[in-house]
């Protein structure tokens, strides 16, 4: 992100071809290298590589008030890939994303998991979805 993208505006969600993004940022978030850190998270027992992903503090209080059912999403841990992530584009709805939550938490298995793993190393390698 630019300095300052949310100064004037405060917390903003992602939209394809987001304008607070930089060139580098774009790279990063098209091949994903960006989610590197997040290999920290799961070492420490925050995260799993699977899961739901965490969404900003500024929205999740927003969107419990908003969307029904937007709790579930809190019975697993977060993943850095998730089916949401994997079936749908980076910049879609939280209502959306939601739904793809839902299914993979109350389908949970490593068969699913490894089948999301697969799919997210088909997104990376293809870029599809990286916007």
């Amino acid at each position: 992100m630019k300095i300052g993208a949310e100064e004037e505006t405060g917390p903003v969600l992602a939209s394809k071809d987001d304008p607070r993004v930089t060139f580098i940022g774009k790279y990063l978030r098209k091949t994903r290298m960006d989610e590197l850190p997040q290999l920290f998270n799961i070492l420490k027992g925050d995260m799993s590589f699977v899961g739901p992903r965490p969404e900003r503090p500024a929205f999740v209080s927003r969107f419990l008030e908003e969307i029904p059912g937007y709790a579930e999403r809190f019975k697993v841990k977060p993943g850095i890939t998730g089916l949401a992530q994997v079936s749908g584009f980076y910049a879609t709805t939280a209502r959306n994303k939601l739904k793809y939550d839902l299914i993979y938490i109350y389908h949970q298995s490593l068969f699913f998991d490894f089948k999301i793993i697969l799919q997210t190393l088909k997104v990376v390698l293809t870029g599809r979805g990286a916007q």
